[in-house]
């Protein structure tokens, strides 16, 4: 019974640690990104740096309430954010499938092997004006992009972490009789996990990059749009506005990825 208490409280000593530990990650997060905004106003407002081509925090904010007013900016983010997600979406599944559909079969990755290494090397963005006209300038060539320059990587990614579990996990199902559907589902999958959680963060970044791009080469609305307008037109501070927005998008589904990492991993 001693035993259990002393144990009880050594665990219940580590989750406080552990809240604790995060509680200053956070507060080391906030004051970095505080020190950020004050020192980019500081420098603007005493022209450190030019406050024509790298604006300030004051002049973003006042820019966001602008384009809030007019309702353009809710336009444009809402394009923009449903191309990110898509292509996020698409370029995530069909590298997972891609990769179990490799791992069923043997012959399959062989084959496809050399190519998918090539097509990994390949500068994605350069495929961006032929993927516009074989797709059409529209939302679906965006999303494309989108997920274009997510798929290979994660395909490659996952299947490496496939072939990297274990053996013995397999051998210990077969020898209970499991096909290999079943030690895909019951070993190798679990075991991958956090691996494919992983490729999902990188995925986040990259999804952006492509639509983005996708913006800048064809479309009329969109945060990408608003940024190549913003330098023809040499207002900057739009240019910077967009960028910002792109940021907190992003974290947000980083923050999100986090989110659906806990619970899968609990």
């Amino acid at each position: 019974m001693k035993q259990t208490k002393a144990e009880d409280q050594l665990f219940q000593h580590y989750l406080t640690s552990v809240r604790k530990e995060k509680k200053r990650v956070i507060i080391w997060q906030v004051l970095i990104l505080i020190s950020f905004i004050l020192i980019w106003e500081v420098a603007s407002r005493l022209y450190w740096i030019d406050p024509l081509l790298f604006s300030s925090p004051t002049t973003i904010y006042q820019v966001i309430a602008e384009k809030l007013q007019d309702g353009s900016l809710l336009t444009h983010m809402r394009i923009t954010l449903l191309e990110t997600v898509a292509g996020f979406l698409i370029g995530t599944i069909a590298g997972i499938l891609l990769a179990v559909s490799l791992w069923f079969s043997k012959r399959l990755s062989n084959i496809l092997d050399p190519y998918l290494v090539i097509l990994n090397a390949m500068p994605k963005v350069a495929l961006g004006p032929i993927i516009i006209v074989a797709l059409g300038p529209g939302y679906v060539s965006i999303i494309a992009m989108g997920a274009i320059i997510s798929v290979i990587i994660t395909t490659l990614v996952v299947y490496a972490a496939f072939n990297e579990v274990d053996p013995n996990y397999a051998k210990v199902l077969k020898s209970f009789g499991a096909n290999k559907r079943q030690v895909f589902q019951h070993a190798v999958f679990p075991a991958t996990l956090p691996t494919m959680i992983s490729t999902l963060k990188v995925n986040v970044g990259l999804s952006w990059v492509g639509v983005i791009v996708g913006e800048f080469l064809v479309s009329k609305q969109g945060l990408g749009y608003l940024i190549i307008y913003g330098f023809q037109v040499f207002d900057f501070s739009l240019v910077m506005m967009s960028l910002v927005l792109i940021a907190v998008f992003a974290a947000v589904m980083y923050k999100l990825v986090e989110q659906i990492e806990s619970w899968l991993i609990k």
